[in-house]
């Protein structure tokens, strides 16, 4: 199934990040700094590592700091998602990813500290635009699209600013997981009849309830980071 990453690769190892910068757009809906930045520094890190292969089978680790668009650019070059458990995300509000190997060895790459002063759009209009649109959620519709397509010409330009200038480098040794994911079961809850994962269920006299159904606590991942939630209505 490697040909199904073999696009992404040939781009990595021909140093296409425009290409790349594409396709992270594909996923996150637009081109913007942030993922711009996600892209400039997973590739210097799987260059560096020496990774030729990504396939999502948890070779390759990787652990980023950040929930904003920089791990969209990471995500998409280096084949690690949530989805295929080979992306960690630590709650740390960094703009920084750690790429390893099974072995521990492993590049952490995280932005200098000047680094979002030094890549940001200074076009006036761009300017104005994104305290409409981002601060200030104002905008009008031709306005976002406006901010959109300037963001998309600045994105592609500061590709060419050499990784080195942007962040900082160093060889890491880390532990990694014992043991690659496996399947969890499921079991059925009691109240609302639907399929859980066996590992967020809970017993209550005799019965397997679900989080919701329990009113139990549960974490959420949303822009802010990692929270706790306990959701007291019944959503059913």
């Amino acid at each position: 199934m490697a040909e199904i990453r073999a696009e992404i690769e040939r781009m990595i190892e021909s140093d296409d990040l425009a290409g790349l910068l594409t396709r992270t757009g594909e996923i996150h809906g637009h081109l913007c700094v942030g993922s711009a930045m996600g892209v400039i520094a997973a590739h210097w890190a799987m260059k560096e590592l020496g990774v030729k292969e990504s396939t999502g089978m948890e070779h390759v680790l990787a652990i980023v700091e950040t929930n904003n668009c920089f791990s969209d650019g990471v995500q998409v070059v280096t084949g690690c998602t949530f989805g295929n458990n080979a992306l960690i995300y630590r709650d740390y509000g960094k703009t920084a990813f750690t790429l390893l190997k099974r072995n521990g060895e492993g590049i952490r790459i995280v932005a200098k500290r000047e680094a979002g002063e030094n890549l940001k759009n200074r076009d006036q209009e761009a300017e104005e635009l994104y305290r409409k649109v981002v601060t200030e959620r104002s905008a009008t519709r031709e306005e976002e699209e406006r901010m959109i397509e300037l963001n998309r010409e600045h994105c592609y330009d500061i590709l060419s600013i050499p990784a080195e200038k942007i962040f900082d480098m160093e060889n890491v040794k880390m532990e990694v997981p014992a043991k690659y994911s496996r399947i969890l079961g499921s079991q059925i809850c009691s109240k609302c009849g639907e399929k859980v994962m066996e590992t967020r269920t809970v017993v209550r006299d005799g019965e397997t309830l679900c989080l919701p159904c329990a009113k139990a606590e549960y974490y959420q991942l949303d822009w802010s980071g990692i929270c706790v939630k306990k959701d007291l209505s019944d959503p059913r």
